[in-house]
Parts: C-alpha cells; sequence; structure tokens
C-alpha cells in the first residue's frame, strides 16, 4: 500500500481518490477548504493554503507520503523539487507541474524549444505594455492570467475599448502570487479538442480517442468521444502531445488541449498535468478506462493493457443559479429517467453563480450520433438544477 498526498480535492481529484481507494490505496486530501469533494473519500483530510510553503513543509513532513499527486495550481510548486529530492514521487513530476501551473513556461516550452505552433503570444504585468502588446497582436484577442483555473480572469477582446477590462480581470483571476497576463492572438478555429495522453514509467505513451469541446471563457461546458478528426490531423496531435509530455518527464495522465482551424491545421493550445474536466465524459462509459483510472494505473506503474472506445458519448456540466453555503437541492428524477444516463454530483458544500456543481454523462453505441447525445446531456443537465450548461449569468 501507498500513501498519496493529495493536493487540491475538487472534482477530478475526487475520481482519483475513488480510483486508488478501489486499489486499496491510502489517501490523504488537502484543500484551502473544508468538506471538499475529495475529502469526502479519502482516509484524512488537511485544510490550509498550499500557497504556504511553510503550512505544505508541515503537511508533508507529517504524512510523510510515497507519492504527492497535484491537483490544482495553488501550490507553492518549487517545493516539489525538494520533495523529489527527498524521494517522494511528483507526479507526473516536479518540472512538469513547475511548467504547466505557469502559461509562460508551458508556452515557450512549446513554441521556443520544442519549435511547435502556437498562437502568436506576449506578455505583460503592467496596462502600458499589454496595450502595446494588444497593438502588435490586433484585434479580436484573448486574454488569460499567466496562473489561473477553470477559465477565471480570460475574456475575449473584440476592440481596443474592451482592453483595459480585460486586464483588470485578468489580473484579479490570478492564482498565487503570479500578477502577470498572457494576450494572444485569436485563433480562427473550427474547432478544439483534447487529447489525454498518458505517459507510463514502464511503457510506451498512449493516447485515448479525442474529445470534442467548447468552453465558455476558457470554463468547459460540454464534451463528447469521440471527436471525429482526420487521421493526419490525429498524427500531428499525437506527435506533438508526445514531444511536450515528453520534455516535461514523469508519469500520469495529460490533457493536451489544440484548436483545429477551417483548413485542417492542428495547433497546440494549452496543457494539463493530469485529469482533464472535458475527460469527464470517460466516466460514462466512453472508453474501457476512465481517465482517472488511466492516471492511477500510471501513477503507480500498474499495466495498461490498451486503451479502446467501447460507447459514444457526451458530458454537459451543471451549473449553480446562485449563492448558497449550504447543499443545494438537486432535482435528479428528470435526467435519471433518461437511457443510459448517469449524474455526478461533486458535493462542493459551497454553491456560487455559474460554479460546476455536477455533470451529466449520455451514452450510447460507439457509431452513436455524438451530436444527438449532446443535446439529450444539455437538456438533462438543464434539469437538475434549471440553469443551461451555456448560461452567462449576467
Amino acid at each position: 500500500m501507498k500513501k498519496i498526498l493529495l493536493l487540491g480535492s475538487g472534482e477530478l481529484g475526487k475520481e482519483f481518490v475513488i480510483a486508488a481507494k478501489r486499489a486499496g490505496q491510502y489517501v490523504v486530501a488537502c484543500d484551502r477548504y473544508e468538506g471538499a469533494p475529495a475529502m469526502q473519500v479519502a482516509d484524512e483530510c488537511e485544510v490550509f493554503s498550499m500557497l504556504d510553503g511553510e503550512a505544505l513543509d508541515a503537511v508533508v513532513r507529517k504524512h510523510r507520503p510515497d507519492i504527492i499527486v497535484p491537483e490544482i495550481e495553488a501550490i507553492r510548486t518549487e517545493r516539489l523539487f525538494d520533495y523529489e529530492g527527498q524521494g517522494m514521487q511528483v507526479v507526473p513530476s516536479a518540472k512538469a507541474v513547475n511548467y504547466t501551473m505557469n502559461r509562460r513556461a508551458i508556452r515557450d516550452l512549446a513554441a521556443k524549444e520544442l519549435g511547435l505552433r502556437t498562437a502568436k503570444y506576449f506578455y505583460a504585468k503592467t496596462y502600458d505594455e499589454f496595450r502595446r502588446a494588444a497593438d502588435e497582436i490586433g484585434f479580436p484577442c484573448v486574454v488569460k492570467p499567466l496562473m489561473s483555473s477553470s477559465g477565471h480572469g480570460q475574456s475575449y477582446v473584440h476592440d481596443e475599448g474592451e482592453l483595459q477590462q480585460a486586464f483588470n480581470e485578468a489580473m484579479k483571476g490570478s492564482r498565487g502570487d503570479v500578477r502577470e497576463v498572457i494576450i494572444e492572438e485569436f485563433i480562427d478555429f473550427d474547432s478544439e479538442f483534447t487529447l489525454l495522453t498518458v505517459t507510463q514509467k514502464n511503457g510506451p505513451t498512449l493516447f485515448c480517442p479525442p474529445i470534442g469541446h467548447v468552453q465558455k471563457k476558457g470554463d468547459y461546458r460540454e464534451s463528447w468521444q469521440p471527436y471525429k478528426i482526420a487521421d493526419e490531423a490525429l498524427a500531428q496531435a499525437q506527435h506533438i502531445a508526445a514531444e511536450v509530455t515528453k520534455a516535461l518527464t514523469g508519469a500520469g495522465i495529460w490533457g493536451v488541449e489544440f484548436f483545429l482551424t477551417k483548413q485542417g491545421e492542428v495547433i497546440f493550445s494549452e496543457l494539463s498535468p493530469r485529469p482533464h474536466d472535458t475527460g469527464m465524459v470517460t466516466l460514462g462509459h466512453t472508453t474501457n478506462l476512465s481517465e482517472f483510472e488511466l492516471h492511477f494505473r500510471a501513477v503507480m506503474g500498474l499495466p495498461i493493457a490498451g486503451i479502446k472506445l467501447e460507447h459514444a458519448g457526451a458530458s454537459a456540466v451543471v451549473l449553480s443559479p446562485k449563492e448558497c453555503y449550504c447543499p443545494l437541492d438537486y432535482h435528479l428524477d428528470d435526467a435519471l429517467k433518461q437511457e443510459n444516463t448517469r449524474v455526478r454530483i461533486f458535493g462542493k458544500p459551497e454553491a456560487h453563480v455559474g460554479r460546476r456543481m455536477g455533470v451529466v454523462l449520455c451514452y450510447g453505441d460507439v457509431d452513436a450520433d455524438t451530436n444527438e447525445l449532446r443535446d439529450k446531456a444539455k437538456a438533462a443537465a438543464k434539469t437538475i438544477l434549471g440553469t443551461d450548461p451555456y448560461e452567462t449569468f449576467g
């Protein structure tokens, strides 16, 4: 049995803990607030700010974990190198977590070191730098904090009149103590997709069937699998994902995001060194192993015989319509009356307007129409709290 320290205990961490517990492991779940989703299924929990390096050190000393699994960006990631040096396994590696928790590092690695095609981009710490970068890139453009999660602080800028608000939102949405933004050209893409990529300790890099997704202000609202893509484009995406994950090192699952242009060009967008929001569709029996089971096996060095598509599927988020500091009243009957439909309520103790509180999963035969499954999942999600997955909430 291994002791696993989970840093960040949201809905993705919860599913990872379930996979670990099914295999008899011991998990300590950490987050900044009590009752976080993964804490509800873990053996122990710790409540503290992971941006507090001394507090993080104290928790590591207390538990002496065999494996440290970061699930969020807001961590003193530089401390992970020390833990790795002490013989603890950091997932996928201390280098990977440090690079990917900051958009500057991962974008520079992809564009400058590996020479991969990305959107044109600049960084800015002040509004004057930001305005000059916008003049260079032109409109429309996309603005993001260098460090953030779930799309916080991200915006689409149509013209110069929206620059100040976009800069303010990006600074406000920054996680940790990094106060810098990235401004990038808008790619006129046909669609976006995620390629879940599994790097193993003792085996080849594996790829899940691609997942189509739609985001709103950087936050995922729906996803579906399989995402139809030409063989040549898929091979290009797999090559890029393999190159980036190889450079970052380590074992685990990675959510590698791409744009697909109207001309069929594949462009690297972002990367997460952990299970991906859009990959929750795999909880609906789309693949023989969910992304969380794949992550656990890769982390533990357990064999993965292969990844295959078993069903076509779609996911749609359940969003909170209000602020509430007590459990919401979820209406599940209408959704669960639907055939081949699953609902996962995350168990977050607080609700905020527009916060993701659950997900609906619909699946069918391998060759089922994913557009029909998408419509079914979105309609079912709306019945649970009365909110549409694409609602903007003012």
